[in-house]
């Protein structure tokens, strides 16, 4: 009997750290319910109502259930916005996952022994420290009908300046362009922290059976990075879907020419501006579905082949 009180005393006495645990991560959930989910949560709310201004005239909040969703899918803009969005992306994604994973691939190799590392991949990180605004207003300048562009092209033959932002191309072109330029470094440092994390032991035994660099790459590299591969994918292309800044400044929030810049979240924002919260509201629950949906299909094709890999 006293030997059960000793220990019953001594458990008694024994200090739980579970509701340290607790309280240390307690900050975090603060600030993601007040900032994330309370927004969330009253955007869905909001969506379902008829709730704007006209002049100085408050019109709502009036319950309207689906009206808005049905506005917004049937008039026919979130569709092309929605291609806007795809193709710009897409046109800068490309050339940037396909220029890391080289880079990332010279850059860990230890058989190239390039020199100054430190240096080059300080260069190719430094433009996603700049903001975007900064790099918008700065293409705007070098790509203008008078800038340094037009100068070097006028000097080259021209007879007039090619106007790079009144035509379709070209302007998503250079919102592309600016994207890849952002972005590249970072997923170049992702790719190399996930090749740095497979094991040497694996490309020498390839190499002593006779491998050459493509069939290491596609054979081991590949699968064993394939996890931090479609977490690069999902993150650009939830970012993809969230472009604004860019083509924001660099059309001056026309979207233009002819709309063909005009992303969703500058779809968005119009209706922010006008003071439509309802059909913003709605526009913003249809951007987090297709984010969702978008996301999980990446992620289920690319890695439901990969699980050994992944592993």
């Amino acid at each position: 009997m006293k030997a059960i009180k000793a220990t019953s005393s001594k458990r008694k006495k024994s200090i739980s750290y579970a509701k340290w645990g607790y309280l240390f991560i307690a900050p975090f959930f603060i600030v993601f319910a007040v900032f994330q989910l309370y927004p969330l949560i009253t955007t869905f709310y909001n969506s379902f109502f008829e709730n704007y201004r006209i002049g100085l005239e408050h019109v709502g909040p009036n319950f309207v259930g689906f009206d808005n969703y049905k506005q917004v899918l049937t008039e026919g803009d979130l569709p092309r916005y929605f291609g806007n969005t795809a193709y710009i992306w897409i046109l800068g994604f490309a050339p940037q996952i396909v220029v890391s994973l080289l880079l990332a691939s010279w850059f860990t190799d230890l058989r190239l022994k390039l020199k100054f590392q430190g240096f080059f991949k300080t260069i190719i990180y430094m433009p996603n420290l700049i903001m975007a605004a900064a790099f918008s207003m700065l293409f705007f300048t070098l790509f203008s009908d008078n800038g340094p562009i037009n100068d070097i092209l006028m000097n080259l033959g021209m007879t007039e300046p090619f106007r790079f932002l009144s035509y379709e191309g070209s302007t998503r072109g250079l919102i592309a362009l600016m994207n890849f330029l952002m972005w590249f470094g970072n997923t170049t440092i992702l790719l190399m922290a996930a090749i740095m994390g497979i094991d040497t032991a694996m490309f020498e035994s390839a190499q002593i059976d006779g491998a050459n660099s493509w069939q290491i790459f596609t054979k081991i590299t590949l699968p064993l990075i394939m996890p931090i591969l479609v977490f690069v994918i999902i993150t650009s292309l939830i970012g993809g879907i969230q472009m604004f800044d860019v083509p924001q400044i660099l059309t001056n929030g026309s979207g233009g020419p002819n709309r063909s810049t005009m992303t969703m979240i500058m779809y968005l924002n119009k209706h922010l501006y006008s003071k439509n919260f309802g059909l913003a509201g709605a526009v913003s629950v249809l951007l987090f579905i297709i984010t969702a949906i978008l996301s999980f299909s990446v992620f289920k094709l690319l890695l439901k082949d990969n699980k050994g890999g992944a592993k």
